[in-house]
């Protein structure tokens, strides 16, 4: 077993500074990263515009990573868009997706993720995840009476399969990560797509603040999803809001979390995603010494 190595959620940034930040907060907050003692670290291009931004100056962006000695290991392309029921806004979603598939073989990623999305629902006042940050929110909806689940799947299943491919082209792995309230919002959800589409090259973010919001137990999470879990985001709650606090702020059994993830030999990125709280880097900081403690407890390597 390889060792487990801790790295800086891309919530991070946008805790800071907003969602998706500037140009130039991108580079400020990858300095910051740097600052606290992040050495590996994820990064974003989202919807369209925001892609190409990151693309086209993916070349500065590398060199600032590394002038700092930092090494962006997960790329994030959010392209809502691609999994629309509109076949022309899958169309440019997925030109965008190959530009950030390149982006992140530039930046030299392990894994290229992306999320399942909000259902196509008419929200009655506030809709998930507009902001990326807040969390515990109650919605209201209404369905359209055209719209057709089944055929969404297809397309949904269709749209990641080409995800997954595409990103195997070019020796990425592609991660999903479930999270609540989106097309794709637990793990039974996850291995029903995984079966769909029936790809190795497929894999998970297992987001342990989304999950234990969605009541699943963890450690059992871990059990059904074994090596489909490629990538890790951990920050804590109590179950009841899906809130990114740092670990050991809530009730979440890291320490089952990880005696399983030791058993299926998980050895990659564990990425601290702790968002929309107070004193951040403080936060930041004490999640990292908890994964320390816990992993000399359990007797696993890791590295920072």
């Amino acid at each position: 077993m390889g060792k487990m190595k801790i790295s800086c959620c891309w919530l991070y940034a946008i805790s800071k500074y907003g969602y998706p930040p500037s140009l130039e907060n991108t580079k400020k907050v990858l300095k910051e990263m740097k600052s606290i003692g992040f050495k590996y670290v994820e990064l974003e291009g989202v919807r369209n515009d925001g892609m190409k931004m990151i693309y086209q100056h993916r070349e500065e962006l590398k060199d600032l990573c590394s002038n700092l000695g930092l090494k962006i290991i997960n790329f994030c392309p959010i392209l809502p868009d691609i999994a629309s029921m509109d076949s022309k806004k899958r169309e440019k979603a997925f030109e965008a997706y190959h530009m950030g598939v390149e982006t992140a073989k530039y930046f030299g990623a392990v894994t290229v993720q992306t999320d399942s999305f909000v259902p196509p629902l008419k929200f009655l006042g506030e809709t998930p995840y507009k902001d990326a940050l807040k969390y515990g929110r109650s919605f209201q909806v209404e369905i359209d009476p055209d719209y057709n689940w089944n055929q969404h799947w297809n397309i949904i299943v269709d749209s990641y399969k080409k995800c997954t491919e595409i990103a195997a082209e070019a020796n990425l792995k592609f991660c999903l990560e479930p999270r609540v309230g989106e097309l794709i919002s637990n793990t039974d959800a996850f291995l029903r797509l995984s079966d769909a589409i029936g790809n190795s090259n497929f894999g998970m973010v297992l987001d342990t603040a989304h999950q234990h919001a969605q009541k699943e137990i963890l450690p059992f999470s871990v059990e059904k999803t074994g090596d489909k879990i490629f990538y890790l985001h951990v920050a804590d709650n109590d179950g009841k809001i899906n809130e990114h606090l740092a670990c050991g702020r809530g009730n979440i059994d890291f320490a089952g979390i990880f005696t399983a993830l030791k058993k299926h030999d998980f050895s990659g990125y564990v990425a601290i995603d702790v968002g929309n709280v107070d004193n951040i880097d403080e936060q930041y900081l004490e999640s990292v010494e908890y994964l320390r403690n816990l992993f000399e407890q359990l007797q696993i390597d890791y590295e920072i």
